[in-house]
């Protein structure tokens, strides 16, 4: 741990994931492209590719290697690692990169869609936040208090847990459904991880948690550096990796801060992407029982595909999406400012 002040903290932790970004990914490109990791593209309907994306064929993926990694060796280097919220933050993300890099590995090998089982993840993720809200809760009494928007401050108690697990957990998978066109989750998560620094610097009045600020820097500047190789057309995607990993870290940060309930402003993005998918399975598979045969409300799920298949183009939906997520981030302070 470096013994440094605040503002050099920050300023290393956005210059050494950018720089590191710009030198690293080339090469990782390349030896991911020798590889062939190339990354499996979704079907629209069985036995068919997508067309929207079949120039997407053969562009390698597990960047997020790249992202995730300068995101943690970055944080090792410039955040207090004896806080409790940073070393949280540490693991959460860690244990998810390294489900991420499992899921990828077995889309590459089988060359198919389907990674590792959905048991698996949600099992692997449930025990890193298990693990992240019950350290919290007996290590920091004040993460059991939860801003709620225009209300004021909730003491939560031990039903934290519980709702730490739901948003780590949720996010996670959130993120992670929203990484399906070039540039999307990480110009999302650059504007999501923006608005926190703000958010936080506020509330760290009561609660501790100005802490993350580092942290929450060096995904900006990994991210930033990631969409430098990742806007369209990409020449890699994060992949499970970092999406998986970006959303833990979220969640995580929110579970800190108390911030939980801001998170579905700040994130509202990720949360439509997750909501689009959940209402689009209920409503086929309620449909299926119903009249013999499953209908669906999108064209096609998660929600920026079905505007893909409306006429708009990746870089439109992707703009757009980011514009919703800077406008919704700006809702998002407002509605803290309500609990003062």
């Amino acid at each position: 741990m470096f013994n440094m002040e605040i503002g050099t903290q920050c300023l290393l932790a956005l210059l050494i994931p950018f720089v590191g970004s710009l030198l690293i990914g080339p090469k990782l490109i390349a030896v991911l492209r020798a590889m062939k990791a190339g990354q499996p593209i979704r079907e629209a309907r069985k036995g068919v590719l997508a067309p929207e994306h079949q120039s997407k064929v053969g562009t390698p993926t597990m960047g997020g290697i790249m992202l995730i990694g300068l995101v943690l060796l970055t944080t090792l280097l410039v955040a207090d690692l004896s806080n409790v919220y940073v070393q949280c933050c540490l693991i959460v993300t860690s244990i998810t990169a390294f489900l991420g890099f499992l899921d990828d590995y077995a889309k590459i090998t089988k060359k198919s869609t389907d990674g590792v089982s959905g048991w698996f993840k949600i099992g692997l993720q449930f025990v890193a936040a298990l693990g992240c809200s019950v350290y919290l809760y007996l290590a920091c009494p004040q993460v059991t208090y939860m801003m709620v928007p225009f209300y004021g401050v909730l003491d939560i108690g031990v039903f934290f847990i519980p709702l730490a697990l739901l948003v780590i957990i949720g996010t996670s998978n959130a993120v992670n459904l929203t990484d399906g066109l070039d540039g999307l989750a990480s110009g999302c998560m650059i504007i999501a991880a923006l608005f926190y620094c703000f958010l936080i610097s506020v509330v760290s009045f009561m609660n501790p948690c100005g802490y993350l600020i580092p942290f929450l820097l060096t995904i900006i500047s990994a991210c930033v550096g990631f969409l430098w190789f990742n806007c369209n057309p990409a020449r890699v995607f994060m992949g499970d990796t970092g999406s998986l990993a970006l959303g833990g870290a979220l969640g995580t940060v929110a579970v800190c801060s108390g911030t939980e309930l801001l998170l579905v402003i700040v994130g509202g993005v990720f949360v439509v992407e997750a909501l689009s998918v959940m209402i689009q399975v209920f409503w086929f598979k309620y449909t299926r029982i119903k009249y013999g045969e499953g209908r669906r409300i999108f064209r096609m799920a998660p929600i920026h595909h079905h505007f893909e298949k409306g006429g708009l183009s990746e870089t439109q939906v992707c703009v757009r999406f980011w514009i919703v997520a800077a406008i919704l981030g700006a809702c998002a302070v407002y509605a803290q400012m309500s609990c003062f």
